[in-house]
């Protein structure tokens, strides 16, 4: 009988569950091995789970794509690291939000970031799309796939909350969480899921969001950068290990997440809310960002940061847009992130091919 039944056991079925349960002090028991990390921190273990959690467009799945990715190849990617057993190293990635055709996309995103051809099925990913089934069915799937899988080590699920009829509904949220846990301590596998943030706070959705924070070992937040819409930043919201540097990426010409270096982390003030910091790309049109960075470049490559700066005041000078040096450093960075501007060795030159 599942342990997790709503029927009530007998007293000799409750009998062999204290008897499992019991922990001895004489007893040998391991401690439960790390599997993925960011840098040197921990963020998930065998017979644990985590989530990721963002608001709408914050490229969530661009950032369980890399989990997965390094998972699948064993490789660094972005900033994150895996350490799967041998007997470890089947992915389970389950989608319950999009069609098979996006799901494709994922699943050619994920090989492409492992360094795998995305044209060949691969060994040790299986991804599967669950959008058209009911809540409840779409539980017993995935129950079905985690207990029939050989040599699972990590499961995926974008969305958690795709399995519920009410996001606030307690008893189901409990229900979710405690398959959750179920599943990562019988099978010992690893389990990361994708939740939405509420629109107005930091807050992830829900009694199933209350839930997941009480319960899982590690939170990541994904958020758009403030400065730059086209960067996404990834902390750890809550974290049983040691806590990492966020860290920051955005999507390159080949649709892939790339890490953006250096980064500069910033910290969250309390209090009364202050003036919303100078955005380049909020409050310059597109067309001055085109215009003057064809001025500043007029006379060919930029041979120094400084020289750069100056020239950049300057060109947006010319069409009204007085930069400091403060801002002149940030629409530099904006520069960059888009690839309007490109860095070679010292010199910096105009990219004739970039994309606004």
């Amino acid at each position: 009988m599942e342990k997790t039944d709503e029927t009530i056991p007998s007293r000799e079925e409750l009998a062999v569950y204290i008897e499992e349960a019991a922990v001895s002090v004489t007893n040998n028991y391991e401690e439960a091995p790390a599997v993925l990390m960011v840098d040197d921190a921990v963020i998930g273990t065998l017979g644990n789970f985590s989530a990721s959690i963002g608001k709408a467009k914050s490229k969530k799945t661009f950032n369980v794509s890399a989990i997965a990715a390094s998972a699948l190849s064993g490789r660094t990617v972005l900033r994150y690291r895996s350490m799967f057993p041998e007997n470890k190293r089947k992915i389970l990635y389950i989608d319950t939000e999009q069609g098979r055709h996006h799901c494709q996309q994922v699943l050619k995103r994920i090989l492409r970031l492992a360094e795998m051809p995305d044209d060949k099925v691969p060994e040790n990913l299986i991804m599967l799309s669950l959008r058209k089934f009911a809540p409840r069915v779409r539980l017993l799937i995935v129950e079905e796939a985690i207990g029939t899988t050989p040599d699972l080590g990590l499961v995926i699920i974008d969305g958690i909350r795709d399995f519920l009829y009410d996001i606030n509904s307690s008893s189901e949220s409990t229900e979710v969480i405690s398959k959750f846990m179920q599943w990562t301590d019988d099978k010992q596998i690893h389990i990361h899921t994708v939740l939405h943030q509420n629109k107005n706070d930091e807050h992830a959705r829900g009694h199933i969001g209350t839930e997941l924070n009480n319960k899982a070992e590690t939170i990541l937040q994904v958020e758009v950068d403030k400065d730059d819409k086209a960067i996404s930043v990834v902390e750890a919201v809550h974290i049983r290990d040691r806590d990492f540097e966020p860290f920051a990426f955005r999507i390159n010409e080949d649709v892939l997440p790339e890490l953006v270096e250096p980064y500069l982390s910033k910290e969250k003030k309390s209090g009364r809310p202050t003036k919303e910091p100078f955005d380049p790309q909020r409050e310059i049109p597109e067309p001055v960002h085109r215009a003057a960075v064809d001025a500043a470049f007029a006379n060919g490559n930029i041979g120094s940061y400084d020289d750069y700066l100056e020239r950049l005041k300057e060109a947006y000078g010319l069409h009204n847009v007085k930069l400091g040096y403060n801002k002149a450093v940030k629409v530099a960075t904006f520069l960059g992130n888009k690839q309007m501007v490109i860095k070679e060795g010292k010199n910096y030159i105009l990219n004739p091919e970039y994309h606004y």
